[in-house]
């Protein structure tokens, strides 16, 4: 797999229909989170200061995008390992942007209780 230096770089190099889904995902996430993505163990990542909140990484057919402490918010999304938990995006339909941002309020909710 090639190493990617920015988001832009890592987009650019998915097929079409998940180049796709990023186009949608992306301007969703990056309005409602505090920092944009960043590549993070190789995939874009979202973080508050210094902790991962989510990630949305390709795969074949589809795009994970799950927050590493997801199992803690109220529906939709499918458990993973730890805390985390995520959603598959096969198409830019898939892209709820209400969902999505009622998730990552509940995200940034959780590290600011962490926080305090």
């Amino acid at each position: 797999m090639p190493k990617f230096t920015t988001v832009a770089e890592y987009v650019a190099a998915q097929p079409e229909a998940l180049r796709e889904v990023y186009t949608a995902l992306l301007p969703v996430l990056d309005d409602a989170m505090p920092n944009p993505a960043a590549l993070y163990h190789g995939a874009p990542t979202w973080k508050v200061g210094k902790n991962p909140v989510c990630l949305a990484k390709a795969y074949s057919s589809y795009v994970t995008l799950a927050f590493w402490r997801g199992q803690l918010f109220d529906g939709g999304l499918e458990p993973g390992a730890r805390e985390m938990a995520h959603v598959k995006l096969r198409g830019a339909e898939d892209v709820d942007a209400k969902q999505i941002a009622a998730w990552v309020q509940q995200a940034l909710a959780l590290e600011t209780e962490s926080a305090a």
